[in-house]
């Protein structure tokens, strides 16, 4: 029995949850319960099993991307290589990233005389602080190695893991004992996430199930088209750059592509995290023909880096906002749109609801009122989701592409040798 065919029963068991959580949801808007509203009751009695799940997921993460990242560059053997890998992995997110908030822009200029023009004075909303160019970038180093860990600061922990590695390689015989045991736990860590992603069907439908029991309604209210636009820019993303990547670069069909992803996209969708789907994610690049090593340290790179979900939001609510406050944006404006949601995407974090601070800053970069946002905060949960979807298949098509391209080079190498 082939690797594929032990794997798609989970596919199936998972897209099973998805809809039973929908249905279970949808059942629970007409109900009350216990004396409670079906929202608050799946607040109360389902949502914290999905937060169970979702807390397990994110306890094998940090480890997860540590040793993974490590043992990576450790089976590399040449810092040279890990160079070469991490810089074409930066360019493809940024130019994808940049490639989808010029799609949203475009989209949602097309469709803004079909928003309904709402009354901004009553929105609100109170941006997270944020730091300069420079205190990001000094942030990005730990001074010390437990913290990191312990709050999940996902760049610092891939910094610390980088060096664990470089480390190792250099210490030569005296580091070989390092990396057997950064190999081992690797090992022992994937193995302690198989157990965890067997309960993902019914993490799935206790995480998807309080979402609908409380934003059912809201889909019919006159915010529905911008929601609409955000997800053609999402399905047209993936379909159009995602799948001329995979087939260009990476000689993988498109159809197989979506095909092995569909578990991570199905959890991503529900729990709205990036970084709670990468195990899914790794799992589903490997079984697309990326290298463990490659994979282990492009996409946790990308959980952090890689927003094309994020930049699409960005740019439909950037011109939706700017609609409603009678701003018709102009092309230096959408210019900076463009840099300043390519630019944020960097170091933000992989988790539910860190796409507002980005909207912040894009607001901010045209003059358009921070405020805004309340317009749209209510249903930032149901932006989410579509988005993770599309941020973790492009982490993935990074991976198979890059692999595919340092195989070449590799032996292009060997040929030359």
């Amino acid at each position: 029995m082939t690797d594929t065919k032990k794997k798609m029963p989970l596919a199936f068991w998972i897209f099973l949850g998805l809809v039973v959580g929908i249905a279970a949801g949808l059942i629970l808007m007409t109900l009350q319960p216990l004396g409670m509203s079906g929202a608050d009751f799946a607040k109360s009695y389902i949502q914290p099993f999905g937060t169970i799940f979702l807390n397990l997921l994110k306890f094998i993460v940090v480890p997860i991307v540590m040793f993974s990242i490590a043992a990576g560059v450790i089976s590399m053997k040449d810092i040279k290589r890990v160079g070469a890998i991490g810089g074409k992995t930066i360019i493809y997110y940024m130019c994808t990233t940049a490639f989808a908030v010029t799609l949203a822009l475009f989209l949602a200029s097309f469709a803004k005389d079909f928003f309904v023009v709402l009354d901004a004075s009553d929105a609100a909303y109170t941006p997270a602080e944020s730091q300069s160019i420079m205190d990001t970038i000094v942030s990005i180093f730990p001074s010390n190695f437990i913290q990191p860990l312990a709050n999940a600061s996902m760049l610092q922990v891939i910094v610390i893991a980088l060096f664990l590695g470089f480390g190792i390689l250099l210490a030569g015989e005296k580091g070989q004992m390092a990396g057997q045991a950064v190999e081992s736990f690797n090992e022992v860590f994937l193995k302690i996430m198989d157990l965890i992603i067997r309960l993902s069907p019914i993490g799935v439908a206790c995480l998807i199930c309080p979402v609908v029991a409380e934003n059912g309604p809201m889909l019919l209210t006159n915010l529905f088209m911008v929601l609409a636009v955000a997800y053609i820019g999402y399905l047209a993303h993936m379909a159009i750059v995602y799948s001329f990547a995979v087939r260009t670069f990476a000689g993988i069909s498109p159809l197989k592509f979506f095909k092995e992803m569909m578990p991570a996209m199905m959890m991503a969708f529900s729990s709205a995290s990036s970084v709670g789907t990468l195990p899914f994610t790794l799992e589903a690049s490997e079984r697309l023909g990326a290298r463990r090593e490659v994979a282990g340290f492009v996409l946790p790179l990308g959980s952090t880096i890689n927003m094309d979900g994020t930049a699409i939001y960005q740019g439909v609510c950037a011109v939706f906002i700017a609609a409603c406050y009678g701003v018709d944006l102009n092309l230096g404006q959408i210019i900076t749109i463009i840099l300043t949601a390519t630019l944020a995407s960097i170091g933000t974090a992989g988790v539910p609801g860190a796409g507002l601070v980005m909207l912040a800053m894009v607001l901010e970069s045209v003059g358009l009122p921070v405020a805004g946002i309340g317009l749209v905060v209510g249903f930032d949960r149901i932006f989410d989701m579509g988005r993770t979807v599309v941020n973790i298949t492009g982490d993935a098509s990074c991976a198979v592409i890059v692999s595919k391209l340092d195989e070449k080079r590799s032996a292009r190498k060997a040929k030359a040798a």
